[in-house]
């Protein structure tokens, strides 16, 4: 079902009382309600199409690239479908409307980087970790798996996400173990190379040591972290890593891990 447009009013009511009653009550009220003969999808589909041909991407091609959008046209077709009509529009005109149908589509392209990534680990992503987020650079996610015996939590990274420098304390016993179930990431002692990490592979963090870990800049990165037993153990938040050093690291790993 069409959704009542207000915007004709809301703009024009007082200035152009007949034209808002146009826009809102026949082209919106009475044209795009005609489903029965064609689907808000395929409403949708033309208006876009029409408005990238007079290149008018403005404040109402956004609209109608994100009414599409909520009417069911996925990220994959709009590009399938300006790609088309560039040839008949004009490239400079469909360059305009990519640039404004990557933003509208960017957050779906998240979700579906997030779901992809859920789908290669049997561990849940969880929730967001808003109770450490003032320690992470970016934006990270924690489902724990067993809170007693032994803690394990699957702290999952999106991409450019790390923790902040840091150090597990203890009197005895202690420290962190890293068990790599997803994704592509970093870790870093204080004072060594960087490694870059895969799914399979384990990290022994000692106490004392300070180090810290995230995802890769382009991918979203998940570790199993189990809490090793210990007595008088804390943890201690450090400095964030400098984004600059972060920029460089990538190159820093492929140096150290050359052949």
């Amino acid at each position: 079902m069409a959704v009542k447009q207000t915007a004709g009013r809301d703009a024009l009511g007082e200035f152009a009382p007949k034209f808002a009653e146009l826009n809102d009550e026949v082209l919106f009220g009475q044209v795009w309600s005609r489903e029965d003969k064609l689907s808000l999808r395929d409403r949708s589909l033309v208006t876009v199409v029409a408005l990238m041909a007079q290149g008018l991407t403005d404040s109402s091609f956004r609209y109608h690239l994100t009414a599409a959008k909520n009417n069911g046209i996925t990220r994959t077709e709009i590009a399938e479908i300006l790609t088309h009509a560039a040839f008949y529009a004009g490239w400079p005109k469909a360059w305009a409307a990519f640039r404004m149908a990557k933003e509208v589509w960017a957050e779906e392209s998240a979700e579906d980087a997030k779901a992809k990534h859920q789908s290669e680990m049997v561990f849940p992503i969880g929730a967001s970790n808003d109770g450490f987020a003032q320690y992470f650079s970016g934006k990270s996610y924690l489902a724990p798996l067993s809170t007693v015996q032994v803690g394990i939590y699957n702290v999952t990274f999106e991409p450019g996400c790390r923790n902040n420098w840091h150090i597990h304390h203890a009197a005895k016993g202690g420290g962190q173990i890293l068990v790599c179930v997803a994704g592509r990431g970093y870790y870093q002692e204080w004072g060594k190379a960087p490694q870059e990490l895969h799914p399979g592979d384990v990290v022994n963090i000692p106490p004392e040591v300070k180090h810290w870990h995230g995802a890769a800049p382009d991918c979203w990165f998940s570790h199993l972290a189990v809490e090793v037993p210990g007595e008088g153990t804390s943890n201690e938040w450090c400095e964030p890593v400098p984004e600059e050093t972060y920029k460089e690291l990538r190159w820093c790993v492929l140096t150290y891990t050359q052949p």
